[in-house]
């Protein structure tokens, strides 16, 4: 018997405008099973009050006959959009009991729309890790286990909490960000659809920044329809924001089940990394069969600065993130570790503050900009960056949207790569050139690995052209036909 919790977004949104029942009762439904799901850690703050209060205010306009397209439905918000009057604290101990003020104009988006507020979800410290362990609030578990083994697994990061809630069936929905692969990974590991669009497509104020020229709003989903409905609402022009594009939003939703026949996919040979499991090599190979059967034509492609990416990223992003993390400092909001001078109340404020990994990134980001170390690393790496974004635009002048793996392996055991922060910066490998050309990504499920565990596929696609990546996703997501789930045993 199919619950309310286990509908689609879409079908959800389609069963309360036919008023089959209603957005309390589904609102009901989520925050009990959010309640019996506590050991997953997806939460970071539930708001129960909130979401019955919109849920009752969603039922009326649906009774008037009103409402817009998210009217009703039931969406949980990374913790790194500030929600007015809602503690946000981006999974971190500096940010303490911080309330803010204002609305992130990506949830007054999605509250404009009508959808409703479950809840804030987990997430790594400041968007800063691939596996959800460096929150403040302790480590998201993937409701996904492996068939060898019940170890905990990680369900990436660092949207984390969103992934596993969207998994776990604890919302219809949730809001991510990607600055590296935030989104697309933990889609990955979970068995959910995660689109990071282009840069600028939907707008970044209000959200904590950790990387500014690299930082993009996205949804993930359980499925390439929901993840259409939902970027149609968190899209659009800010003028608040200085990167906001001043372009109209497309009818996502429109784009999904459109043939791609005649449609050029390029294949990059330098995805094909040394030590790529097997598994992940013949879901590649499938991939490519199943937009060949739906009538693309295949083109072998190179973008040959692709072996530069992770480093440039490492270089760029901490910068970024050093120049962003200055803020914090005790003075305004947030976390203060009172001290006898105005630098102690800095020092011991962030010592106390930031965890180990933040710390991390903000002292390599600080060398990089350092006098001495500015040419040789970090204008470097924007040189990098350049070149990697021009391998993209000849691409495109020849294929309309490129085929990967999403990830480097399935999901791994939490506390498995915590003592390498190479090997755990290595789960970005394929993904993190995206955000540095600023393009659209979307991964969708393919199949499981030997384990039991998914494993998806990413889409990547030209500036602007999400609509195609939409068309391509649910050509894979229709050959895959991934309707596997994870077993219950929280």
């Amino acid at each position: 018997m199919t619950t309310l919790t286990d509908l689609s977004l879409t079908d959800a949104v389609a069963g309360l405008r036919s008023r089959a029942f209603s957005s309390r009762e589904l609102t009901e439904a989520h925050l009990q099973v959010i309640a019996e799901s506590r050991a997953l850690n997806a939460f970071v703050l539930e708001t129960p009050d909130t979401a019955l209060a919109m849920a009752t205010a969603s039922d009326e306009r649906l009774t008037r006959g009103e409402g817009g397209p998210l009217e009703g439905a039931t969406l949980g918000v990374k913790d790194l959009f500030c929600t007015k009057g809602v503690r946000s604290t981006a999974g971190s101990r500096i940010l303490g009991n911080f309330i803010p003020t204002y609305e992130s104009t990506v949830t007054a988006n999605l509250w404009r729309d009508g959808a409703v507020l479950l809840g804030k979800l987990n997430m790594d410290e400041f968007a800063m890790g691939s596996s959800n362990e460096t929150s403040a609030f302790g480590p998201v578990i993937n409701p996904w286990r492996s068939s060898a083994s019940n170890r905990p697994l990680a369900p990436g990061g660092s949207s984390g909490g969103s992934a596993a809630a969207v998994a776990a069936n604890l919302a219809l929905a949730a809001t991510a960000t990607d600055t590296g692969g935030s989104i697309r990974q933990p889609a990955s590991l979970t068995g959910t659809v995660g689109v990071k669009p282009t840069y600028g497509r939907c707008s970044r104020w209000g959200v904590v920044a950790f990387a500014s020229s690299l930082d993009q709003a996205g949804p993930i989903t359980r499925s390439v329809a929901d993840a259409a409905l939902m970027l149609k609402s968190m899209s659009g022009h800010d003028p608040k924001d200085s990167t906001s594009l001043p372009v109209e939003t497309p009818d996502f939703p429109s784009f999904v089940g459109k043939s791609v026949k005649g449609l050029r996919i390029g294949v990059p040979r330098e995805y094909r990394v040394e030590g790529m499991p097997a598994e992940i090599d013949a879901l590649w190979t499938r991939g490519v069969e199943w937009l060949r059967d739906a009538g693309c034509e295949i083109v072998d492609v190179s973008l040959p600065h692709t072996k530069y990416a992770l480093p440039a990223y490492y270089i760029i992003a901490p910068a970024e993130a050093s120049s962003n993390l200055a803020r914090y400092d005790g003075m305004r909001y947030g976390a203060r570790v009172e001290g006898p001078t105005l630098s102690d109340v800095y020092q011991l404020t962030r010592s106390a503050g930031f965890g180990d990994e933040v710390k991390r990134r903000v002292l390599i980001g600080t060398y990089v900009l350092s006098a001495g170390y500015y040419d040789a690393y970090y204008l470097k790496a924007l040189k990098v960056r350049r070149r990697i974004a021009d391998d993209f635009t000849q691409a495109f002048e020849k294929v309309d949207a490129l085929l990967t793996p999403t990830a480097p392996s399935a999901a791994f055991g939490l506390g498995e790569n915590a003592a390498d922060p190479i090997a755990m910066y290595l789960n970005d490998i394929f993904t993190v050139t995206v955000n540095l050309a600023g393009l659209p990504g979307i991964s969708v499920p393919g199949g499981l690995d030997a384990q039991g565990l998914p494993l998806g596929l990413q889409l990547i696609g030209r500036a602007l052209d999400e609509g195609t990546l939409f068309s391509l996703a649910g050509a894979v997501e229709k050959a895959a036909a991934f309707t596997a789930r994870p077993e219950r045993w929280w």
